[in-house]
């Protein structure tokens, strides 16, 4: 499975921005998507999930009322609403797939997810 992410971009404070992930194929109905970021110098963390069955989402305590993540079954397709941007946010985001249910206290945890998106770059200027 191949993950093409997009809609990275600079904005300011404030701002909004949508990000969106498409995968290459079919996902199966056990499927979890999710969006993690990285600031250089600094390890990646969780940012957002969204798990097919049940159309369950997570979401890191730090984006929460911000954010929002969902997903378009026929494209494919998870979506990254982000708005209220503030600087804090700023990073390279990477969404990840796996084709498993993620059970939900382990949603967080990168080894679990099988593949990997380029990652698009988001700059939230003051």
């Amino acid at each position: 499975v191949q993950l093409q992410a997009s809609g990275g971009g600079e904005v300011q404070a404030g701002g909004s921005l949508r990000l969106s992930c498409t995968a290459s194929e079919r996902s199966r109905s056990t499927s979890t998507m999710s969006w993690f970021r990285q600031v250089p110098g600094k390890e990646r963390e969780f940012v957002a999930a969204f798990r097919w069955s049940g159309g369950s989402t997570f979401y890191a305590d730090s984006v929460k009322g911000r954010f929002t993540i969902s997903r378009d079954y026929a494209k494919e397709t998870v979506y990254l609403q982000m708005n209220s941007l503030k600087p804090e946010d700023t990073a390279v985001y990477y969404c990840a797939y796996s084709p498993r249910r993620i059970i939900n206290s382990a949603i967080s945890l990168q080894t679990l997810y099988d593949y990997w998106g380029q990652g698009t770059q988001v700059t939230v200027s003051s």
